[in-house]
């Protein structure tokens, strides 16, 4: 299906106060992998690498409260069964909040899995997966979160993929309290990534590379007090004007995003009745649209 279809977004403080354009080098630090992490030239560009002895992963300097965090990723080809590689946001500690795209390496010929989940104060079991529609190795795609008070979108070169509404109302949590930090990150886990952890990593492919490149964050900063969109606290911002605001999606996008869960989803909890036997959680009931 042809076309590139934006979402329609009511940025006012939000954009006066952000970070973006970043940059490799400056906002972010490796977590793991010791020279597997690489920033090329000036640090619009980042490499992670993945053989037997270690995988790699980095993390941005800033922690975020809402916003819209995106990159341009190139995932690993070739036969990359048994791989992940991991792009998310996450806070820290024992009810953390997490929102994930992990990408399941698969056999050559075969599509990579697009897994997404949302966690809210330590618990996920959210699952939507996707085969997407393009080689994901051949080429650069961006992959965008949109996030604030009412909702999280999902986003594959700004066609929305998956909607995950506040739906505080009926008894759901939703992250709207914690800044999260962006991660991303390199792994071996053939223990289940691939057809269920049937097809193993094959070595003899090692190393395994990832790139990274046009890294935004149109977002608010958290400084650890307070948010950059925020007048002075935390309770300022739960009242500030970023709490009106909304990322709102016009008829075409919502057309694209139910084109996408209807030809491309191949997962998704709210219709796992093998898992839920008690019935579907309450925010399957209501529309993502």
């Amino acid at each position: 299906m042809g076309g590139r279809y934006y979402c329609f977004i009511a940025v006012v403080a939000l954009i006066a106060s952000s970070a973006y354009g970043g940059n490799f080098r400056q906002d972010f630090e490796p977590t793991f992998g010791d020279n597997r992490v690489k920033v090329h030239g000036a640090g619009q560009l980042l490499s992670l690498s993945l053989d037997k002895t270690s995988g790699s992963g980095f993390k941005s300097k800033h922690e975020y409260l809402f916003g819209r965090i995106e990159t341009q990723l190139k995932l690993v080809k070739g036969d990359s069964a048994g791989t992940v590689t991991a792009y998310y946001m996450s806070s820290q500690g024992p009810t953390w909040d997490e929102i994930d795209f992990e990408f399941l390496g698969n056999v050559s010929g075969q599509p990579y899995t697009l897994h997404t989940n949302v966690f809210t104060q330590g618990k996920g079991n959210r699952e939507q997966q996707f085969h997407l529609w393009f080689d994901p190795t051949r080429n650069f795609h961006t992959y965008s979160i949109l996030w604030n008070p009412q909702k999280i979108i999902f986003l594959v070169d700004n066609t929305p993929i998956r909607v995950f509404r506040n739906h505080e109302d009926v008894g759901v949590p939703f992250p709207k309290n914690q800044p999260m930090r962006i991660y991303s990150s390199l792994w071996n886990a053939d223990d289940w990534a691939t057809q269920g952890g049937l097809v193993k990593t094959n070595w003899n492919n090692a190393p395994f590379t990832a790139f990274y490149r046009n890294f935004n964050a149109n977002a608010c900063v958290w400084n650890g007090v307070s948010s950059s969109c925020s007048a002075s606290s935390t309770s300022a911002l739960t009242d500030s004007a970023l709490q009106s605001q909304t990322f709102e999606l016009d008829a075409r996008s919502r057309k694209r995003l139910r084109w996408v869960q209807k030809y491309h989803m191949i997962y998704n909890y709210c219709t796992d009745h093998k898992r839920c036997p008690l019935g579907v959680p309450a925010e399957c009931k209501r529309s993502a649209l």
